[in-house]
């Protein structure tokens, strides 16, 4: 095995030569321990112990009898091949979005009421444009993104699409909700309104730790 070099492999065979099993074992449970200090990074890893003492079998070539924590794998290891991982055989529409944005369509499918549905295409247009300039240099028209979404969905959100086309898509629209969020970015009274602290019973003036050292003309006191 090309992991461990060729010195380890005419280690093995010296293992084998010996013809006393007690003698034999104790230089094998000494080879094992050389051949984790050649790989420390995989001291950790699940069953790392018992994949030392089968690469050391496949090494000897499955001819070492020797006392070994593990049973010995069957030789048909060598040649079994790794199963099939079963990957998920439904075609996509659009590769470009992947199976996620099918499952949202779906999802905005099976809201309840229109203006949640309205407001959950419009949080997929958005999300279908940013995905397509992930895969394509050109941006993605509105209009083309609302026929995709008519496709996935196969034609159970014309209501809603025909809507956005009329008055737009939803401000900062979120599909949790499925209303107009408000963004304290974008609303600078908000904004403003959430740094000044509000109708606070401060009167949303903002705390200063150095008030409590000011005398009564606002001068700071000195400290002796």
């Amino acid at each position: 095995m090309k992991e461990y070099g060729s010195n380890v492999q005419k280690l093995v065979e010296h293992v084998i030569s010996v013809p006393d099993k007690e003698k034999r074992t104790k230089h094998a449970h000494i080879l094992v321990e050389l051949m984790r200090q050649i790989h420390p990074q995989m001291r950790d890893g699940i069953d790392y112990s018992k994949k030392l003492w089968d690469d050391m079998y496949i090494m000897a070539d499955f001819n070492l009898d020797v006392d070994s924590p593990y049973p010995p794998p069957p030789k048909e290891i060598l040649g079994k091949r790794p199963q099939k991982m079963p990957y998920n055989q439904k075609n996509l529409k659009h590769k470009y979005y992947g199976r996620n944005i099918e499952l949202l369509v779906l999802k905005a499918v099976s809201t309840e009421s229109f203006d949640e549905r309205k407001a959950f295409v419009s949080y997929l247009v958005r999300l279908m444009q940013s995905f397509f300039l992930a895969w394509n240099k050109d941006s993605i028209q509105t209009e083309s993104v609302l026929k995709q979404i008519l496709q996935i969905s196969e034609n159970k959100l014309q209501k809603e699409v025909d809507a956005i086309r009329a008055e737009g898509l939803v401000p900062d629209a979120n599909p949790k909700d499925g209303a107009r969020v408000p963004n304290r970015f974008n609303n600078a009274q908000t904004f403003r309104k959430n740094q000044s602290g509000g109708n606070s019973s401060s009167g949303g003036k903002r705390y200063n730790k150095n008030n409590k050292n000011k005398g009564k003309y606002g001068k700071s006191k000195r400290r002796y």
